[in-house]
Parts: C-alpha cells; structure tokens; sequence
C-alpha cells in the first residue's frame, strides 16, 4: 500500500512525515488508535477521526497474518495399526 497517496486521499498528506518517522506500514497501519495518532502529532479531532474511519475501511489483507502453529496435543496416545491385504 501506498501510505503517502493514501494519505492524499483523505486530504490528510501532512501527516505523511510523521507516519514514515515512525514507520508505519501496511503491518502497523490496522492496529493505530487514536493516542497512537495524537503520539503521531494529529492534533485535530476531525482529523483523528477521519484517519480512524479509513483505517477500519482497510481491507482485511493488510493484516499480517500470523502462521499457525500446529498444535500438539500433550500425552498423545500411541495406537496399533494394524494392515490388512
């Protein structure tokens, strides 16, 4: 995703420096709330509000997806096979 022509977009490219100076991508994007956007130096509630708003219309494959991990049951039985022909 194009961070910057995102930001365009909204009308909101001021805050582009910001976002780059602390590396917010694709990855981080999803996760900001709206102290991650003051500590990000958006000051004005209209413009928090219309970064929130965007952020949920993200679409769901800009979260990273986590690898699943298969999980092992503990005290796992052994079984006889037994093959017929």
């Amino acid at each position: 995703m194009d961070l910057a022509r995102w930001l365009q977009q909204l009308g909101l490219e001021q805050y582009e420096p910001a976002f780059r100076a602390n590396a917010i991508d694709d990855a981080v994007l999803p996760k900001l709330t709206a102290d991650d956007l003051k500590d990000l130096g958006v000051a004005l509630v209209c413009h928090r509000r219309k970064l929130l708003d965007a952020i949920a219309r993200l679409p769901a494959g800009l979260e990273p997806v986590q690898p699943k991990v298969p999980i092992m049951p503990t005290g796992a039985e052994r079984r006889h096979l037994t093959a017929r022909c």
